[in-house]
């Protein structure tokens, strides 16, 4: 069982929300949540918000125990930039881009096993 929950046009870089993300891919939802809580970057509180969603939609649409939800995937992809400029020296233009994006936050209750990858055979003398 699976549930999603999606932030968009959050004011917030992309590269700067993945940092983030990283920290709470795979974990438990309740030390996801202890991580976010105590997180000092900004990209923690609307990450800790969709955390919070898809939780509470995995719990009323799948009626998931919240005890067993790991957080399964995060992805914070870009959304639209809105491109502005600043006067500079010499009648010039600096120009600001002020970045988006979209947080999709997947918690499962099923356990991922680790796959075991099967090494090729060496070949022998003869074959080389």
């Amino acid at each position: 069982m699976q549930a999603t929950a999606i932030l968009k046009y959050i004011h917030l870089s992309p590269q700067k929300g993945r940092l983030v993300a990283d920290q709470i891919r795979g974990l438990p939802v309740a030390q996801a949540l202890e991580v976010l809580q105590f997180s000092d970057k900004k990209a923690a509180k609307s990450l800790r918000k969709a955390v919070e969603s898809a939780i509470a939609n995995a719990e009323h649409n799948e009626g998931a125990d919240v005890d067993e939800l790991r957080v399964a995937s995060v992805a914070v992809n870009g959304g639209p930039t809105m491109k502005r400029w600043r006067a500079r020296a010499k009648g010039r233009v600096g120009r600001i881009k002020k970045r988006s994006s979209h947080i999709v936050v997947t918690v499962s209750d099923e356990v991922k096993t680790a796959v075991n990858v099967v090494a090729s055979p060496k070949r022998t003398e003869e074959e080389k």
